[in-house]
């Protein structure tokens, strides 16, 4: 009877598999999508996918939107689990984003910035109505009238312009903001999350990588708790790029750095008031946000978060669940929070039995002491 109720089970499940299929397809009159259609109109589901997949690569994003039905939180497990599969040959050098071909550049802390605000494409200025001239199916789109803007849009390799200089560059030379710490001062090995079991306390290096996989809406939410006074962020934009940087590698057989690619990221920089404590002066402080991509959002949140981290840094009170790197880092990734969420969908027959007889048990017990 069991060996039955095994096989009538695995049935039951590649049925399900198949009727999947199906509905993901739909309507099979409708031209079915492309994984191209999908990198190019569905551009910023793949960043995220990439993002929080942890994998550069628009192909396979697109692929794992396509199979999973239009859920990217699916989308990315996918990914990631894919990405278990393949070598690591070489190590990258840090990608030097200062040398960033941007695409767009805005800082809300000074309104004109060395290298000028350059908004690129954006939703920022746009009302929020429905625009049913994109359900037309001769629907085109207008360029810009000004053929500059289109540049604007496209790498500064094409146009041969410099790199632009950081906006939060003129509070170093103030001295009015806290510095960065160089890699080359820290002397260790980066962490690995990839490689590595994350625990707690943690530097921040493997803080940032586990925000920079993090699940956006968790990260949103965070970051506007904040906001509202969970927290003690006070937060400007300092300097928000997006853009193309190189990646290198300097493999040990040739002894020399060379560029494997051009990837494009957002990076975001946050500045924050800090009034100083017994060992350090009134200065701003950062949060720091990178992510694959244009993923503003994202950047954003991981960069207000990353503030609210170091908060034991700066001697601050722990106010908020932003500010509890344990809270944080355990419960941030979509993966593993799907899994134990999703989890509670499979049979569950035995622990429920179990306490479902000592619900009954306590229950006779209570009666029988009321009973006496």
């Amino acid at each position: 009877m069991s060996y039955v109720a095994v096989k009538g089970g695995e049935q039951a499940i590649q049925n399900a598999e198949a009727l999947l299929q199906a509905m993901r397809r739909g309507d099979r009159n409708l031209p079915e999508l492309s994984l191209e259609q999908i990198k190019q109109q569905l551009a910023l589901a793949v960043n995220r996918v990439m993002a929080e997949g942890s994998l550069y690569d628009e192909d396979l994003a697109a692929l794992a939107i396509k199979q999973s039905w239009g859920d990217l939180v699916e989308a990315i497990f996918l990914l990631r689990a894919y990405r278990t599969t393949l070598p690591r040959l070489y190590y990258s050098k840090p990608l030097d984003t200062e040398k960033m071909q941007v695409q767009r550049r805005i800082s809300s802390i000074f309104k004109d910035v060395p290298g000028g605000q350059k908004l690129g494409a954006t939703y920022d200025y746009i009302h929020r109505l429905l625009d049913f001239k994109l359900a037309a199916e001769d629907n085109e789109y207008q360029p810009p009238e000004n053929p500059v803007a289109l540049k604007d849009t496209a790498s500064h390799r094409t146009n041969g312009n410099s790199p632009i200089p950081r906006s939060i560059d003129t509070l170093n030379k103030e001295q009015l903001i806290q510095p960065e710490k160089d890699i080359d001062d820290e002397k260790k090995e980066p962490f690995d999350l990839t490689r590595q079991s994350l625990t707690t306390p943690t530097d921040r290096d493997a803080r940032l990588q586990n925000l920079a996989r993090a699940d956006e809406g968790f990260l949103l939410g965070l970051a506007y708790s904040t906001q509202r006074g969970y927290g003690k962020n006070h937060p400007f934009a300092g300097e928000i790029r997006v853009g193309e940087v190189e990646v290198i590698i300097e493999p040990e057989e040739l002894g020399f750095e060379i560029a494997i690619a051009d990837i494009q990221v957002t990076e975001v920089q946050m500045v924050n008031q800090f009034k100083g404590s017994k060992d350090l002066p009134p200065q701003f402080t950062r949060g720091y946000g990178l992510t694959f991509g244009y993923n503003e959002r994202k950047a954003m949140s991981m960069a207000l978060v990353d503030r609210a981290l170091r908060a034991k840094e700066f001697g601050e009170s722990m106010e908020g669940a932003a500010q509890d790197e344990e809270f944080v880092l355990y419960h941030s990734d979509n993966v593993e929070a799907q899994g134990f969420v999703q989890h509670l969908k499979l049979p569950h027959y035995i622990d429920f039995q179990a306490e479902l007889n000592l619900v009954r048990q306590m229950r006779q017990d209570l009666s029988m002491k009321k009973d006496e």
